[in-house]
């Protein structure tokens, strides 16, 4: 092989490993995207499971409130 061969190939090598490199990096950047959003989803439930857990027991303490005037 002469030299300018060799200058293709490793040109076609590098080319070929930066446009693999870019697919690393869209990769990652969209699973970093996937798990933000997953992030988010979990953390709304959170919220969600709160709001529901203070909307069951508020009638419970409002009974437990009126039991216990009930009971002076």
């Amino acid at each position: 092989m002469n030299v300018c061969h060799r200058f293709k190939a490793l040109l076609t090598a590098a080319t070929a490993v930066c446009l693999l490199a870019a697919c690393g990096v869209e990769t990652a950047g969209t699973a970093a995207t996937a798990g933000a959003i997953k992030m988010n989803e979990i953390e709304q439930g959170r919220v969600l499971q709160e709001r529901v857990q203070q909307s069951l027991e508020a009638p419970q303490q409002q009974r437990a409130d009126q039991m216990e005037q009930a009971t002076r």
